[in-house]
């Protein structure tokens, strides 16, 4: 949730605006602490006090750093403080403590193309690419551009020619400059490509006979599929806490996927964003642990169902949220992040992800223009996977040829937690959530099978941990009995999501209620079906 958000959530209403929360906060304790805010290796000492929300601290950060608070993404005691309406004596930041600061770069800029004409027309186009795709996007695209191919476009920026190797990040210095282009018609252009060293890619996991755990794929070279792709070095995104890279085709013009190397996850060895290695192996997110992203962003596609039913072939059918094909792969390059003092490259194992076309993430419009069965379908995954870092940012949107927005959610390295604790659904606030699912969706979700699910997961290679496989029958539970009473993804969300981070969301007091009633060895069966008696008594309180 973004921190112009807060104001919205319900348990805030008294609050007028985010200033008067942050203000309210500091009014109500004088009490202040010291902490080491740390961002690229410079560490600056900064007071802020016990009561003061996160909301405060990170607009206190924008106006001493001059960061927007959109940039920002705090951690500390190897947590991430994404809560923006809690305070810091919440997540346990004391005197002394280190807070660090990872930035948080859109890889989306807008820029303006006027022709010769005088004519105007705004294009978002990835900070990473260069001049060459935008004379792509321009032919592929059209707009209105008549049959103007790559070689009749001739770019300049405040007077100077643009080479089409020039990277719109080192022309757009700020995030908010807008670029103003010329392009002349019939202009003589030598659009050469400089090739970079090659990439070695080994897929790890392609097909339902292949193992996609990373520790057991090493022992399995023998039947891996090898495939060698040469082309452009690896980009690395600049969002994100962790080492993500755009793979790009061998002219260096389009976008093919996404590698993601598990050594290079938030609190990792090699991370890329100057985060500290977890001392205990657990990740960002509570119930989740370091290095098991990649795992999870597959079990995430495997999981995604086509409505026909589960997908027995890697790329088969789009699933019903649309989840991009995921897979396992070994990569080696050198523009992978080697922070640590590693004398010699070696392979990366991580999640190698489709790479979608889009108009850009859900943060960079407004919510209301979604189509409810778009919203409706993100929020049967989330649900259904516990997702702990759905946030707008990592919902992509594209504008179809009808004219209708479709939503393509990415980014699950945080799913399947084994604790319903940091649960998180930016889309709860959003209209959408509040309208009930159409018998269509309802269908799908009757469909679900978490035993089916748990046993499709063993058959790709991830022996499902035992407290990552309780969260998904409970969770799966949950919503085909919230859909069978009627209940709306708002409120079904709200079961598992907390309102604070020191209250206990409804669907942890029931897990909490069962346990209590459990003896020793008992079956899980047995806790399955004290979960589901609770559970109805809380359901048939919240139907009434």
């Amino acid at each position: 949730m973004s921190v112009a958000d807060v104001a919205m959530r319900p348990i805030l209403k008294k609050s007028a605006s985010l200033n008067s929360h942050c203000h309210h906060h500091r009014r109500c304790s004088s009490e202040s602490i010291l902490i080491y805010l740390t961002v690229d290796g410079a560490v600056t000492p900064m007071r802020v006090l016990e009561s003061d929300s996160i909301a405060s601290v990170k607009m206190r950060i924008q106006t001493r750093k001059g960061v927007s608070w959109k940039k920002q993404n705090l951690v500390s005691n190897g947590r991430e403080l994404s809560r923006n309406n809690n305070l810091v004596k919440d997540y346990g930041v004391t005197s002394g403590n280190v807070v660090h600061l990872v930035l948080r770069l859109s890889d989306m800029i807008f820029i303006v193309v006027r022709t010769i004409c005088g004519k105007e027309f705004e294009i978002q186009i990835d900070r990473k690419r260069n001049v060459a795709h935008l004379k792509q996007c321009i032919k592929k695209k059209g707009k209105g551009f008549i049959d103007l191919v790559e070689e009749e476009q001739e770019f300049f920026c405040y007077g100077e020619k643009l080479d089409d190797r020039r990277i719109f990040d080192d022309i757009c210095k700020n995030d908010d400059d807008v670029i103003h282009l010329i392009v002349k018609k019939s202009a003589k252009v030598n659009a050469t490509i400089v090739h970079n060293k090659d990439l070695e890619l080994s897929v790890v996991a392609e097909n339902q006979n292949q193992n996609f755990n990373h520790q057991n794929n090493q022992n399995h070279n023998q039947n891996q599929n090898e495939v060698v792709k040469k082309g452009n070095k690896p980009v690395r995104s600049s969002e994100g806490t962790g080492g993500t890279y755009f793979m790009q085709d061998s002219k260096g013009v389009e976008y093919i996927s996404v590698f993601k190397p598990i050594d290079e996850e938030p609190m990792a060895i090699n991370n890329p964003r100057g985060l500290p290695v977890s001392s205990n192996g657990e990740g960002l997110k509570i119930g989740t642990k370091v290095g098991e992203g990649a795992v999870r962003e597959i079990a995430a596609y495997i999981l995604d169902h086509p409505k026909n039913g589960p997908r027995l072939v890697s790329g088969e059918a789009v699933g019903f949220a649309g989840v991009p094909p995921t897979v396992m792969v070994r990569c080696l390059h050198e523009a992978f992040n080697y922070s640590n003092g590693s004398l010699t490259m070696d392979h990366k194992v991580g999640s190698l992800q489709k790479f979608m076309s889009n108009d850009g993430n859900c943060e960079d419009i407004g919510p209301a223009a979604f189509p409810v069965d778009e919203v409706h379908k993100i929020s049967v995954l989330d649900i259904r996977m516990a997702n702990a870092d759905r946030h707008a940012g990592n919902i992509l949107f594209r504008k179809e040829s009808n004219g209708e927005i479709l939503l393509i959610p990415i980014d699950h390295g945080y799913c399947l937690p084994e604790k319903f604790e940091d649960c998180t659904f930016d889309w709860l606030y959003w209209p959408q959530a509040r309208q009930p699912y159409s018998p269509d969706t309802v269908d799908y979700i009757n469909s679900l099978d978490a035993e089916k699910d748990i046993e499709l997961l063993r058959h790709y290679g991830w022996d499902v941990p035992a407290e990552c496989a309780r969260t998904l029958r409970i969770s799966t539970m949950l919503l085909k009995k919230g859909v069978e009473r009627g209940l709306t993804p708002y409120a079904i969300g709200s079961i598992m999501c907390r309102e604070n981070l020191n209250k206990k969301s409804v669907i942890e007091e029931i897990v909490c209620e069962a346990q209590e009633s459990m003896q020793p060895d008992m079956e899980e069966s047995i806790f399955l079906k004290f979960v589901s008696q609770i559970m109805d008594s809380r359901l048939g309180e919240l139907s009434k």
